[in-house]
């Protein structure tokens, strides 16, 4: 396994979350490995040798027309994996792997994962939560981008960014954007210049400062409570919980008892 400093595999919540025996098996095949932004782990169609943990990058699922157009249809961080199919049994996926926040993952070869999923119980209900957690993620997108402006969805994609990284600062264009959402780049230009004259965030040569986080989650449409409070349900043990804000609360059309786990900034 290649050692960076500063980093290690539980900085992965899936890896940190497996049974002491499981990790002793897995953590010395793994790899730490660069994922630059724009990187591109698998194309559609293409078969499937690895799997991906990001460490502290952001990974987007995207699906790409004939026409050349995008959109993405989940995003993948420190809480999961890239190439379900492999376990699944698909082996192929029909979306693109696109590195949209630069950082590490660990790498491993995915037979291997594959064997240790079918002789292991403790690493299948991880990998099958974890799953269940990303199709609701795609199914609440696929609702977002149908029935919410795009200034919501712009929220809904900032906030879901931030609970990926360490700070409240994302490296992103505008054009990049775009791409993930599917929309125009002027498109996002204009609600961008509204959550910036709103004092919600600050755009200059790439990055985006978010500077009022509450006010960010008040314009936001349900769909970013709902996401973080069932991803939430099945990742993270009852004691990692917190009560969710009010706001989240009255977003969410889950159940008012239910939990929302705070990330670190």
């Amino acid at each position: 396994m290649n050692s960076y400093q500063g980093h290690a595999p539980r900085d992965n919540y899936l890896l940190a979350s497996l049974g002491h025996v499981v990790q002793e098996r897995i953590f010395p095949h793994l790899q730490l490995v660069e994922m630059p932004l724009g990187k591109v782990l698998h194309e559609s169609g293409d078969a499937l040798r690895y799997v991906y943990f990001p460490a502290d990058c952001i990974v987007s699922l995207v699906y790409v027309l004939e026409t050349g157009a995008s959109a993405e249809i989940s995003v993948v961080g420190n809480e999961g994996v890239i190439g379900i199919a492999l376990f699944m049994g698909g082996e192929t996926t029909p979306s693109r792997a696109l590195v949209q926040s630069a950082g590490t993952a660990y790498r491993l070869l995915g037979q291997r994962l594959k064997d240790e999923f079918h002789a292991s119980t403790d690493l299948q209900l991880h990998l099958l939560r974890y799953t269940q957690s990303l199709i609701t993620q795609m199914a609440q997108t696929a609702v977002c981008n149908r029935h919410h402006t795009l200034e919501q969805q712009l929220c809904r994609w900032l906030l879901g960014s931030l609970d990926r990284l360490s700070s409240s600062q994302l490296t992103m264009t505008q054009e990049l954007i775009a791409n993930m959402l599917g929309v125009r780049r002027e498109s996002v230009t204009a609600a961008a210049g509204k959550l910036q004259k709103r004092g919600v965030i600050e755009y200059r040569r790439g990055k985006i400062t978010v500077l009022d986080r509450p006010k960010l989650e008040s314009l936001c449409c349900e769909c970013y409570a709902v996401v973080k409070l069932e991803t939430d349900r099945l990742l993270r043990p009852q004691s990692e919980l917190t009560v969710p804000s009010a706001n989240a609360r009255h977003r969410s059309r889950m159940a008012p008892g239910a939990y929302l786990w705070q990330a670190a900034q």
